[in-house]
């Protein structure tokens, strides 16, 4: 992938050549559309207002999953197409996606009973083509009770036991598109959509793009243009002289961050809430992270965030599920809130609503996809480049390879070789300057592109800082090679430090800045900005305001 320190030079090319396809989007979808069609030989040009994944994209329930609750809504082919995509994901990039044992408890008069957990998930088994190792298991209420100690017993009559993955969703989506660059996609962040440029014949020819680092105009020609903005899409559709009358819902879910010394949670568990609605609860690092909600969402939607009714809302969830688990708002340590585009459909409620995506063409050229889920990110790519293969001539373009190709960090040879690959790094690292623990806690991160934070480590090892010789090595790979521009890219969406290590956020967060100050060059005005956003989000995130 491309430095931030290269921006420049992005721009100009963004500005001189003509390409087979712009994609408007920096999210999963768009990364993943990118990489689709740069393997397949097109020249592709990527741009994202914000920084990659800083939307919708980093702030999921994390999780690579069928969708085992669109069972209910009948929404079969969308739990066979996502359902299959989960192991495709997971063997790409074992680094940044874990498979991990769900418990879904069922009660007395509750959403789910024995005989439709055991048929859904078997159908789930079934339709996602689980492997053998992986299918569900069917759990007394005695063996759920020892799964997960903390469940409600009262009226407990067991469980289902059956396989998700784990994800961490910004890096998933930075590491599609280091693969998409390091392929011969030029992609840039913190570029914004301006306007369409049009041909005699009224189509769409390329667009103007705002570079908001610089304030430079750029001008992208291209032979189609994908609009893959997620929540921004109808706004980018009002860009289009010739618009259709397909329009978003947009949803908003939130979730918390609880210590395991609060909420010592052992077993990742989808449950059932007062008001039969689904929620996760999962371990994590040391923490506990409950969610989702599920409400209309009419507000900025660069900037969702959790309410103190939405924490209060999954707060009484769990008491509800886990009666021996006493939590209160003031330990809710960091939260996150993301807005879901959904097609809309009339009179439905919100978790009513399908997550199927939907591709369609304005008069003008424009195609748009919106909709979908984070596990279908691959296949809806592959679908949308089809179409644009086709119309462009496909004798000109290879075939769809991404199924399996592995991501930028992923050349680690699958699941099977990952445990020797971790320890095989943790016993290098101490020649690098870094303990063995981190050694280990990096190479799980990086994958095979650890070993450039390793090498940044021994450079930087004789360089004086009060951050760990770990997080200078990361933020200098972050910058160098995740095109990392503000602290906000490193805290939030290259490490997840927000969310999951909120006192070192807290402690590191002004010393972050300035070494990325004297990277980067910042002005005096950026670096007063950046401060005041950190000290915003650190805010927003731990509820400090509306609570105190």
């Amino acid at each position: 992938m491309k430095s931030s320190v290269e921006r420049e030079q992005i721009v100009n090319t963004l500005n001189y050549y003509e390409f087979d396809l712009l994609v408007i989007g920096g999210g999963i979808t768009g990364a993943g559309i990118a990489l689709d069609a740069v393997t397949r030989g097109m020249s592709v040009a990527l741009v994202e207002m914000q920084d990659f994944a800083a939307g919708t994209s980093s702030r999921s329930t994390k999780l690579v999953h069928g969708g085992l609750r669109y069972l209910k809504q009948l929404e079969v082919k969308m739990v066979a197409d996502v359902g299959k995509e989960r192991e495709i994901v997971y063997e790409n990039a074992v680094h940044v996606t874990e498979p991990i044992w769900m418990l879904l408890p069922f009660h007395k008069k509750g959403t789910f009973g024995p005989l439709t957990t055991s048929a859904g998930l078997k159908m789930y088994d079934y339709l996602a083509g689980v492997k053998k190792d992986e299918r569900r298991l069917m759990l007394s209420d005695h063996e759920a009770l020892e799964k997960e100690p903390l469940l409600k017993s009262k009226g407990l009559l067991g469980g289902g036991y059956y396989v998700e993955y784990r994800t961490d969703d910004a890096r998933l989506t930075i590491e599609v598109m280091k693969k998409a660059m390091e392929k011969g996609a030029v992609c840039l962040n913190y570029a914004k959509a301006r306007s369409f440029i049009y041909d005699d014949y009224n189509q769409v020819i390329g667009a103007e793009i705002v570079d908001t680092v610089s304030n430079k105009r750029i001008s992208i020609h291209a032979k189609k243009i994908v609009n893959a903005t997620g929540p921004w899409v109808d706004g980018v559709r009002a860009l289009d002289a010739i618009e259709n009358n397909k329009k978003l819902k947009l949803t908003k879910g939130v979730h918390v961050v609880i210590d395991q010394s609060v909420f010592p949670l052992k077993q990742a568990v989808y449950f059932d809430t007062p008001d039969k609605r689904m929620v996760f609860a999962i371990p994590r690092d040391g923490k506990t992270y409950v969610g989702t909600t599920d409400t209309f969402f009419e507000g900025d939607i660069r900037h969702p965030v959790a309410t103190p009714e939405d924490v209060d809302y999954l707060i009484e969830a769990i008491h509800a599920m886990f009666p021996l688990v006493h939590v209160t708002a003031n330990q809710v340590e960091s939260t996150w809130a993301g807005v879901r585009p959904l097609i809309y459909e009339d009179g439905k409620d919100p978790s009513e609503i399908s997550r199927k995506d939907e591709i369609w063409q304005s008069e003008a050229g424009l195609f748009t996809i919106a909709g979908g889920k984070l596990t279908g990110y691959r296949k809806m790519a592959e679908t949308i480049v089809d179409k644009i293969s086709k119309q462009l001539g496909n004798e000109k373009y290879g075939p769809c390879v991404t199924k399996r190709l592995s991501l930028s960090g992923g050349d680690i040879g699958g699941s099977e070789q990952w445990e020797a690959f971790l320890t095989q790094k943790e016993e290098v690292a101490p020649a690098y300057g870094l303990s063995r623990i981190e050694g280990r806690k990096l190479a799980k991160m990086y994958g095979t592109n650890v070993d450039k934070v390793f090498q940044n480590a021994q450079i930087l090892s004789t360089i004086p800082s009060t951050l760990p010789l770990s997080l200078i090595a990361q933020i200098y790979y972050a910058v160098h090679e995740e095109m990392a521009y503000s602290p906000v890219d490193f805290l939030v969406r290259r490490t997840g430090m927000l969310y999951f290590d909120i006192q070192h956020f807290k402690e590191y967060k002004e010393e972050v800045v300035k070494v990325m100050e004297q990277l980067l060059h910042y002005s005096k005005e950026e670096t007063t900005a950046f401060n005041k956003q950190l000290e915003i989000l650190y805010t927003e995130a731990t509820l400090k305001e509306s609570r105190d």
